[in-house]
């Protein structure tokens, strides 16, 4: 049972060399998706409550939620849940955002993006900072 379950985390080898394999496990492509969203201007934070700044000064473990990631073989589609600052304007955070997480994610990883949706999940004011 316990095999079943890493087996789900564990998207498996995309890339083997005369070294040996390389896996990444789909929660360390989560974290990359939610941590390079977090930077982009106008996201307050993931839907999960947690922004860059905290991650920074409280070391929060738990990097992925508000994202669901699907790997099929060399490939990866994101779902991300965010929350906007207010004033901003949503399809342009948007976009941007799915500029910077696939990119963050081809470069780390070598895995091909084919999508970044985004779920607005709430609009916060400076004072719900």
């Amino acid at each position: 049972m316990m095999e079943e379950r890493e087996e789900k985390r564990i998207h498996g080898s995309y890339e083997k060399n005369q070294n040996g394999e390389l896996i990444i496990a789909d929660d360390v492509i989560a974290i990359i998706a939610g941590i390079s969203a977090t930077e982009v201007p106008g996201v307050a934070s993931m839907a999960g409550g947690w922004s860059g700044e905290i991650i920074a000064r409280m070391g929060i473990r738990d990097l992925s939620k508000g994202v669901k990631i699907e790997v099929d073989g060399e490939q990866v589609s994101v779902l991300l849940s965010l929350n906007v600052k207010y004033g901003y304007s949503i399809p342009e955070v948007s976009a941007d955002v799915q500029e910077k997480v696939a990119q963050a994610i081809e470069s780390m990883t070598g895995l091909r993006v084919l999508d970044v949706n985004i779920r607005i999940a709430g609009v916060v004011t400076s004072e719900d900072e």
